[in-house]
Formats: structure tokens, C-alpha cells, sequence
């Protein structure tokens, strides 16, 4: 017993908030936060000029070169910590789904219970009462069986590790559905009128919940569109994603780069409301499906709409514009010859999420047939190379003179489009 006590002890002890460890859910988040921490004091002190070698400080192009692999090595360290404390995360987010949907439980049975004084106890507030305690028994149940990808939210997380919007919508209305069928069973076993149960039967009938069966169709219906689409114009080459670290609340309502877009956002706010409005009238009537106004289930149809519109319309292919040499201060107009370094104008470089450096190091300008790594260039609080409209890469010197072909290809693995410039000796 003592030998095993000290055995916790000194696991505790090595596993505390500061440990390190890759695969340590306890100290992840702190390793995390030391390796970014390490990175931008890195990253600016290059900026200003500081910590090269004199080996390399004499060349410019050698001194870019060095730090870039510098930077490169750092963020990639970054990197893996942060996977190591996305998967710590998710392995804990388990427990946490199951509080939340077991506190849910208790918040209906608290206002069940200060609706209930004064009008009393009924058979359609137990039943609703027990229809949440098997909702919660199956979701705990998932939750476990899922406990390493999120526990309840596993089914809601998109293959790029975010929440998805379609599918977390969907999932609200089957979740509100069953509920409400559930309730009803639950009167239908209680109940010993036959008059009372031909009226709980009746209550299932497609004329009392036509608004809401319809809207169920249509949101189910669009998150297995979304996901199809967004595989079809990924495979395609017409949309950019990267994978996220861990999934966040944001992503229901933001794009893959962290800002907030309109089609999510009316997707979300108007099935929210439609949500709250049904369980108002199952509230009121838990005696039949709740009978969603054809006007509301209209605007609910119409908000899915929009939401389909904005993923067709999202993204984009990136495309090269034009190719230039660099000319610094001083130097004087020249051809591109090998040595020389060309500026890359165009759009798309940078895919949403893929701002972070070990992304950026990712990224490849294909000359001719020679793969050129872009250098990471930092500014005090980011990188001025590469960004998403510009790149700036050196000519080998294995590139052959004539006329060669340009093309970038992204973090994601997107190409461009393929640009010929000519190279002189």
C-alpha cells in the first residue's frame, strides 16, 4: 500500500501542470503553452535582428534560408503539442458532455417543479421527466462508447476536427423529436381512458406535426448534402481545408479561418429559435407532436436554403496572376535569371486555418521541375512570407534557363494554375 502511494505520488509529481509530455492530458495545455510561448520569442527576436550566427549573418539570402528552417523546426514542435492537447481535450470533453446533458435533466425537473405549485403534479410531467432520463441514460451511453472523440459530440465533429454546423442542427431536431415521441409513449403507457389514448395516438398523426416533420426532413437532408458537397469540391480542388487542432463552440458559427459568416450564423439563430418555439408548444400541448406554424417552418426552409447557397459558394481555387523578379532598393531592372527571387502575385495561398507556421512552412512554389520551399520571412507579431496574395521564392540554380513553368502549391495541397516566365543565364 505505501509502495503504491508513493508510485501515485511521484506520477503526480511528474505529471503536474508543467509537464511536457506529448501524450500527458495533464500537462498538454501547459507544453502547449511553453512551445508557443518559445516560438514567438523566436520569431521576434529574428524579426529584430537577433540570434543569427555570424556564419550566415553576412548573406541575405543565407541568413532567410537559416531562419526560415529555424522557424520551421519551432513550429513544428508547436504543432505537435497542440495535436497532444487537441486529443487530451477531446479525451476529457466526454465527461463534460455527460454533466451538461445530466445538469439539463435536473434544470426540467427544477422548472417542472415550480410549474407544478399551485397547478399540481401531472402524467404529462413525469412522463416528461422520465422521457429526459432515458434521453440522458442513451446520450451517457454514447458519450462513453465515444469517450476518445468527444463523447457526445462525436457525431457532430466534421472530418477537419471542427463542429459542423449542418450536422449540430440536425442532431438538435432529431434530439427535440425523440423527446417529444417519447413523452407521448410515456402518456400512452400511463394513460387508461381509452378516449385518452385514442387522443395521444391521434397526436402522432402527420396533420398535427407536419410543420415539424418537414423541417426534420430538410435539416437531415442538409447536413448529408453539406458533408457530400464539401467532400466533392475538396476532391476537386475547388475548396481548401485543413485539419483544426480541436474542435471549438466557434466553429458553428465561423468559418475555417475564425470569422464569423452570415449563412452559419442565420442557420443557426433561426433553428434555435424554431427549437425554443416547439418546445413551448409541447409544453402547452404534450399531448400530440408539436404543430410548428407553416410560417415559421417556411422561414426555417428558407434559412436552410441560404445556408446550402453559402457552402456552394464557398472557397475557391487559387489562382497564380502574375510572376515578377524582386527588385530591392538600390538594385537595378533585370530579367529573372537563376539566384534571383520572384514574387508570385495571386489569391488563395493561404487556406482558411492554415495561418499558423507549421502550415505556412508547408507551402511549395513548383519551377519547372524543381520544388522550391517558401521561406518564412517574420515581422514583429507574424510573417510578411508567405501571405495569401503574395510569395516571394529564389531561383535555384538547378532550374534550367528558357521558359519554365510556375505553380504554388498550397498547405492544403491545392495547385494553381500553371504560369510560364522565362529565365535567362
Amino acid at each position: 500500500m505505501a509502495v503504491q502511494e508513493l508510485g501515485d505520488g511521484a506520477v503526480t509529481a511528474a505529471h503536474g501542470g508543467g509537464c511536457t509530455c506529448g501524450d500527458c492530458p495533464h500537462g498538454a495545455r501547459a507544453g502547449h503553452r511553453k512551445a508557443v510561448a518559445a516560438f514567438l520569442l523566436k520569431r521576434d527576436e529574428f524579426a529584430a535582428g537577433q540570434g543569427l550566427p555570424a556564419a550566415v549573418a553576412h548573406s541575405a539570402p543565407a541568413s532567410r534560408q537559416w531562419i526560415s528552417e529555424e522557424l520551421t523546426q519551432a513550429a513544428e514542435l508547436v504543432a505537435e503539442r497542440a495535436r497532444a492537447e487537441g486529443q487530451a481535450w477531446l479525451a476529457r470533453l466526454w465527461r463534460w458532455t455527460t454533466y451538461t446533458v445530466w445538469a439539463a435533466v435536473v434544470l426540467l425537473l427544477l422548472v417542472q417543479a415550480l410549474t407544478a405549485v399551485g397547478a399540481g403534479w401531472s402524467t404529462a410531467r413525469t412522463a416528461g421527466l422520465l422521457a429526459a432520463v432515458v434521453m440522458g441514460g442513451a446520450l451517457t451511453a454514447a458519450s462513453w462508447f465515444h469517450r476518445a472523440r468527444g463523447g457526445a459530440l462525436a457525431p457532430v465533429i466534421g472530418e477537419d476536427n471542427r463542429l459542423s454546423t449542418s450536422r449540430a442542427v440536425a442532431a438538435a431536431w432529431v434530439l427535440f423529436v425523440a423527446y417529444a415521441v417519447l413523452v407521448l409513449a410515456g402518456r400512452l403507457a400511463a394513460a387508461s381512458d381509452p378516449a385518452e389514448r385514442d387522443a395521444l395516438i391521434h397526436g402522432l398523426e402527420l396533420a398535427r406535426g407536419a410543420g415539424v416533420v418537414t423541417v426534420l426532413a430538410v435539416v437531415c437532408g442538409i447536413a448529408v448534402l453539406v458533408r457530400r458537397v464539401v467532400g466533392l469540391r475538396v476532391q476537386e480542388q475547388r475548396l481548401q481545408k485543413v485539419r483544426a487542432d480541436r474542435p471549438r463552440a466557434a466553429d458553428l458559427l465561423t468559418d475555417d479561418a475564425g470569422r464569423g459568416t452570415f449563412a452559419d450564423i442565420q442557420y443557426v439563430v433561426i433553428n434555435a429559435v424554431a427549437l425554443v418555439f416547439a418546445a413551448v408548444r409541447l409544453a402547452r400541448r404534450p399531448d400530440q407532436l408539436p404543430d410548428l406554424p407553416w410560417g415559421l417552418a417556411v422561414v426555417v426552409l428558407v434559412s436552410a436554403a441560404t445556408y446550402l447557397a453559402g457552402k456552394y459558394a464557398e472557397g475557391g481555387r487559387p489562382v497564380v496572376l502574375s510572376v515578377v523578379r524582386a527588385r530591392e532598393a538600390g538594385d537595378l531592372d533585370a530579367p529573372i535569371r537563376t539566384g534571383d527571387d520572384i514574387e508570385i502575385r495571386g489569391a488563395g495561398f493561404v487556406p482558411p486555418g492554415a495561418q499558423r507556421a507549421d502550415r505556412l512552412a508547408r507551402m511549395v512554389v513548383r519551377i519547372g521541375v524543381v520544388n522550391v520551399q517558401v521561406p518564412l520571412v517574420p515581422v514583429t507579431g507574424g510573417f510578411s512570407n508567405p501571405t495569401d496574395t503574395t510569395l516571394t521564392v529564389p531561383v535555384p540554380a538547378d532550374v534550367e534557363p528558357g521558359r519554365v513553368e510556375v505553380q504554388v502549391v498550397t498547405a492544403a495541397g491545392v495547385e494553381t494554375n500553371r504560369y510560364t516566365i522565362d529565365v535567362v543565364e
